[in-house]
């Protein structure tokens, strides 16, 4: 061989050498163990001793000595040092591309997430956030989560209160339901509202001295203002936006986040996807109005794209029963101010023929369909709308949701038993705003919020989740509060509505991964599925009902990779 001849293969050789080493790098195991490793497979706990993962997938679970075996040589340990191995966190429902406006905007939720509890306190927030580098990002000064049931001054916000902070810049904040807003009279003029502007369908402009706005928008007055208000302004700002939403999903252990609600904003999670930028799995439902743009697009299906997919359509029935725009069957008993005795909340769409149409083109393009409706008569419509075309389609393994049902009746549950519907309930709610119900339906169908238990035992398949940034995606405080069921004031809503904390870790494991259609590659601890996965600092099942909201995320992992560390 000559000279020339024998460095060409040594060249060869050492390639496929490099090649070999790469190989064996990506193809090394990790071993977790010394810890609780609960797998949520099963109808009661299950332990293992350890887990292999390997090139971001479960390669065994199972007993100390065969992990070991099944590893082979050079693999990682990890010990988990007491620590808790779950499934990574899949959150029912919530609005993945607003949480970097709530991570970004102005702290103004109540306590104990801010420190917002009146007007006065809003106002001095607003006025420190107040500076050219905040207003840059989105040309708005901006908050979200005030919450007027909660606020001392028991009101909403107004124009004029918020001219305090300034009336050379626009503001908007938004409240807590995401299902209105108030801006000030420079944001009301950016805007275009006046005393002349019609309230569009679905909404509506609060008025004062006749018919001026006073600053106050309801539903579909106020929701499609929010998304052009806290959009990013340049392309700068749009990688800040992302990376503060995704930092902060990522830090209460979500591996998978659901954008309830895309609009426009699902051009922000399509080019953070083309970018690279995505390190948990993210999956938009379109909302009815936006279809014929999003639907029919590479985003579309049941596979990610560089952790993006379009899962289906979103349709919106109604509005929040905090806010008490939820449509009812029985007025509130404390009805807005400025309303009759007889308010029971309002449709968003008031004609069942166009509801109707709406679910006829989910059904017929075979679009998993999540609905909206928190109000009895919402989901109403929702039934008589939806039972003629499943009936026309069929109905077998859509796996449709409603979404939130806080005052759904027990023979609305029986109907959506029989229309194979998933409840995707909040029961957060009895926390943040249990109070508060019993005070505007009463205290009997207060009680009835967010039945969990009864729709378990109706056979009902169920979820649970966070409506982020409705409330803050801490999904270990919405696990120990479906446990507890206890209010700011300590008050127990309806005891016998409680989830076991095994129950409720389902809800964002294992049952959300079925809602999802992911039941194949997430929710349990098994061989062959995604590596997805969070480390606690205590076992929820091993600790107090009241202990269970305080437990924090360590540690979160995504396909093998460590996206999270607590610090």
């Amino acid at each position: 061989m000559t000279r020339h001849a024998t460095i060409i293969l040594l060249l060869a050789l050492l390639i496929v050498s490099c090649k070999d080493s790469k190989n064996t790098t990506k193809s090394v195991a990790t071993v977790y163990y010394g810890g609780d490793i609960l797998t949520m497979v099963g109808d009661t706990p299950e332990y293992k001793e350890a887990l292999v993962e390997r090139a971001g997938k479960i390669e065994f679970v199972g007993a100390s000595n065969k992990a070991m075996e099944v590893a082979g040589p050079g693999h990682k340990m990890t010990d988990l040092n007491g620590q808790t191995l779950l499934p990574g966190f899949i959150d029912g429902h919530a609005h993945f591309a607003a949480f970097s406006a709530q991570a970004i905007g102005a702290q103004i939720l109540p306590p104990p997430d801010a420190e917002a509890n009146n007007i006065e306190s809003l106002i001095e927030i607003l006025k420190t956030w107040n500076t050219p580098e905040n207003r840059s990002l989105t040309g708005w000064i901006f908050g979200m989560g005030f919450d007027d049931s909660v606020l001392e001054d028991k009101r909403f916000p107004t124009k004029h209160d918020l001219d305090k902070v300034t009336t050379e810049h626009p503001i908007m904040l938004i409240h807590i339901s995401g299902h209105f807003a108030v801006v000030n009279s420079k944001g009301l003029d950016e805007i275009g509202y006046n005393a002349s502007t019609k309230d569009p369908e679905g909404g509506i402009i609060r008025r004062e001295n006749g018919n001026e706005p006073n600053g106050v928008l309801e539903e579909l007055a106020a929701i499609p203002h929010m998304l052009k208000v806290i959009h990013p302004a340049s392309n700068e700002a749009e990688d800040i936006f992302f990376k503060a939403g995704q930092d902060l999903a990522l830090s209460y252990g979500y591996t998978t986040a659901q954008e309830g609600r895309a609009m426009q904003n699902h051009n922000i999670l399509a080019n953070a996807a083309e970018q690279g930028k995505i390190k948990l799995d993210v999956v938009s439902y379109i909302d009815y109005l936006f279809t014929d743009q999003f639907m029919d697009s590479k985003w579309y299906g049941t596979s990610y794209t560089n952790h993006y997919r379009i899962g289906g359509m979103k349709l919106t029935l109604d509005g929040s029963p905090q806010g008490r725009t939820a449509w009812r069957t029985q007025p509130y008993l404390i009805p807005p101010e400025g309303t009759s005795k007889d308010y029971a909340g309002y449709p968003a769409i008031p004609n069942d023929s166009v509801v109707q149409s709406i679910y006829e083109t989910g059904f017929k393009n075979n679009w998993q369909i999540l609905t909206h409706a928190n109000g009895d008569a919402a989901m109403d419509q929702m039934i008589r709308t939806m039972t003629p075309i499943a009936k026309k389609y069929g109905n077998s393994n859509r796996r449709n949701v409603l979404v939130h049902g806080q005052y759904i009746r027990e023979d609305q549950l029986d109907a959506f038993k029989e229309l194979n519907i998933i409840g995707s309930f909040f029961p957060l709610h009895t926390f943040y705003w249990g109070d508060w119900h019993k005070q505007i339906i009463g205290d009997s169908l207060g009680n009835k919020i967010s039945p969990m238990r009864t729709a378990i035992n109706k056979g009902l398949k169920v979820t649970i989740h966070t409506d982020a940034p409705v409330a803050l995606p801490n999904l270990m405080r919405m696990v120990g509060i479906s446990v507890e069921r206890k209010s700011r004031s300590g008050q127990v809503i309806g005891a016998h509505e409680k989830l076991t904390p095994y129950e409720a870790l389902k809800g964002i494991t294992v049952w959300s991964a079925y809602q999802h259609f992911e039941e194949q590659t997430k929710g349990t601890l098994e061989a062959g599925k995604l590596a997805d996965m969070v480390i606690l600092d205590k076992n929820p099942l091993k600790v107090s009902e009241e202990n269970i909201k305080n437990i924090l995320v360590n540690t979160t992992i995504k396909e093998g990779q460590v996206v999270y560390q607590k610090p």
